[in-house]
């Protein structure tokens, strides 16, 4: 992640029930697979610092960033505490 463009906010730190890690980084939500391959990044209008699951089913993903809220429904749900 050092080497990507964009501005860093690691902070937050989520998996999903099929051991892929999210993880805020630079341009956006890393999405890395248990074996730690880049799945890919989402974005959102802002860079997002912390997440969490939400919803009944866990498959929607709320992101924190500076002035926003933002939210995306995923197809594998999270894992809660």
């Amino acid at each position: 992640m050092k080497d990507a463009p964009g501005e860093e906010a690691l902070d937050g730190l989520k998996v999903d029930q099929k051991g892929n890690l999210y993880v805020s980084g630079p341009g956006g939500l890393w999405v890395l697979s248990p074996e730690g391959k880049h799945l890919g990044t989402i974005q959102a209008p802002e860079l997002p610092a912390n997440f969490a699951w939400g919803d009944d089913d866990a498959r929607t993903l709320y992101m924190t960033a500076r002035t926003g809220l933002y939210r995306i429904r995923l197809n594998v749900p999270g894992i809660r505490p």
